[in-house]
Formats: structure tokens, C-alpha cells, sequence
């Protein structure tokens, strides 16, 4: 029987060609995957021109005391729909753990606490998501493309997203710079 990869709580990084350029130096927060599929929030990327600010006067909230902080493409699925990526000190509706190392939601309450300065203490937003249907995601870290490194709480809440990508194949030891985009054959 194959063995299954359950990755959820750590980061999928995107290996130089992997040859999606939808995916091209991807940050994918794991937060689910089972025997169903997995399913990943991206956050090596933000949206230019949409800011949290922006999505709540969306929803007629008013931002109160939420930093006007970057929206995170969360991946190529479904782009419109939103997602809070947050510590697991607060909890709503719908709230999932992942792992204990970090929670996710995604309904409208969290942006209203948030805005109340009674959500997380960190936290954050993206739409759409990334996703794998039943087995996908375990063939696909069989070949080159995907490399799987602890979910470090730091890269998501203490790094800028421009510089998660380099910055969680630094945590694993790895330079990518030195990374070919292509595998050989022996």
C-alpha cells in the first residue's frame, strides 16, 4: 500500500521550474490534507492595490483598529473567497486548528473582531487558496516542484512576504540560489 504525506502545519516552497508559473516561488500554508486532498493558503504573495482596508469597507465594516495591512493571494482556487491565516489565541465559527501552530477561518466574523481589536493577536488575510484533489499533492512531492519545510510560526507572521520564499529554504539550510530548475537522471 502507498504511504500518504499528511503536511498539514508545515509549508509547501515551490522548486525553481516547477513549471506552473501560477506557482513560481510559491509560500503555501498547509492546513489540511488527508486521504480527501489537501488544501494550502498561499502567502509568499500579495495583491497589489488591495489592502485589509479595502475588503472590509467590502463588507461595511469599519477597520476601527486593524493596520491597513497587504491582502495575500491565497492561491489560484476559487480567488474571490477569503481566508484569515491567524495565531491560535482566538477562535469563531468556523475556525479550524492546524497542527497547534496555527488556525484558519474563514467567515466574516474574524475580519469583525479583527477590526474590534479583539481578534488575534496575529493574523493573516488572503483570497482564494490552493488546492489538491484526492492524491494529487502525494504524487506531485514525488517529482521535482515541491519542498516541504516546518511551519515555523515566524515566517508567517515576521516575514514580509516577498522574502518568505527565500527565507524558508534559509530555515531548512538551503541556499536557493543554488537550486537547479531541473532534475537529472542517473
Amino acid at each position: 500500500m502507498e504511504s500518504t504525506l499528511y503536511l498539514t502545519g508545515q509549508f509547501l516552497l515551490a522548486m525553481p521550474g516547477i513549471g506552473d508559473p501560477r506557482f513560481e516561488r510559491a509560500v503555501i500554508a498547509m492546513c489540511a490534507h488527508d486521504e480527501e486532498g489537501a488544501l494550502g493558503i498561499g502567502i509568499g504573495e500579495t495583491i497589489d492595490g488591495l489592502t485589509l482596508h479595502d475588503l472590509l469597507k467590502q463588507f461595511d465594516i469599519e477597520p476601527g483598529e486593524a493596520p491597513d495591512t497587504p491582502v495575500h493571494f491565497g492561491g489560484p482556487v476559487e480567488p474571490r473567497r477569503g481566508f484569515v491565516i491567524h495565531s491560535t489565541d482566538w477562535g469563531g465559527q468556523d475556525t479550524i486548528d492546524v497542527s497547534g501552530r496555527w488556525a484558519l477561518s474563514g467567515t466574516i466574523d474574524v475580519l469583525k473582531a479583527i477590526a474590534e481589536g479583539n481578534g488575534p493577536s496575529h493574523w493573516l488575510v488572503a483570497l482564494g487558496y490552493a488546492g489538491w484533489a484526492e492524491g494529487q499533492l502525494d504524487t506531485e512531492m514525488t517529482r521535482h516542484g515541491w519542498f516541504s519545510t516546518a511551519g515555523d510560526t515566524e515566517l508567517l507572521y515576521d516575514v514580509d512576504a516577498d522574502d518568505r520564499w527565500v527565507h524558508g529554504f534559509a530555515s531548512a539550510g538551503i541556499d536557493p540560489r543554488l537550486l537547479a530548475n531541473r532534475t537529472g537522471t542517473a
